[in-house]
């Protein structure tokens, strides 16, 4: 019971902590990072409306491998999209690091991307830019960070209005 209890006071105050720095003026140089896959991920603190504990997940029939189905989260239905398998990569498996981060609603969708795991916030002048453009449209901009790893950052807006995000159905 006190692993559920630690969970769950690290998901509320990992959500406190997005929010506080959502709304300063570290929000330009904070990112939160994520694993999905094998590949990093730095999503703008304003573009993530919560990040969650995967719970029950309903499979939709006809969709496509990457399309994990519909979460009920308070009584709102989420499309849930295995970020990792969108990109190319194997399943998401179950795990007790996995989360959903849900977009924010200012996008008009109502859809939480499935990552491998929670990687905290990054601040962005820690982090050496790199030169060239990322190999899809959603990719900001990329950096290295000190142990050599390359972090992408997502541009929400990008990748959810894209046609292949859109297009879920077979």
């Amino acid at each position: 019971m006190s692993r559920l209890t630690n969970l769950r006071d690290f998901q509320q105050d990992l959500t406190r902590r997005i929010q506080g720095a959502a709304s300063g003026e570290t929000a330009q140089q904070t990112r939160l990072g994520v694993q999905a896959g094998a590949r990093f991920w730095l999503i703008h603190l304003e573009e993530a409306a919560e990040v969650l504990a995967v719970g029950e997940i309903q499979r939709v029939p006809l969709t496509r491998p990457w399309f994990r189905g519909l979460a009920n989260i308070r009584g709102n239905l989420l499309s849930v999209v295995d970020f990792g398998h969108f990109l190319g990569g194997e399943n998401t498996p179950a795990s007790l690091e996995a989360r959903l981060v849900m977009v924010n609603e200012r996008f008009h969708v109502s859809a939480a991307l499935l990552v491998t795991r929670m990687l905290g916030l990054r601040s962005i002048p820690q982090l050496e830019p790199l030169s060239g453009a990322g190999d899809a449209p959603w990719i900001e901009r990329q950096f290295r960070d000190t142990d050599g790893r390359v972090w992408n950052e997502l541009s929400m807006g990008e990748l959810v209005y894209h046609p292949d995000f859109m297009q879920v159905g077979l």
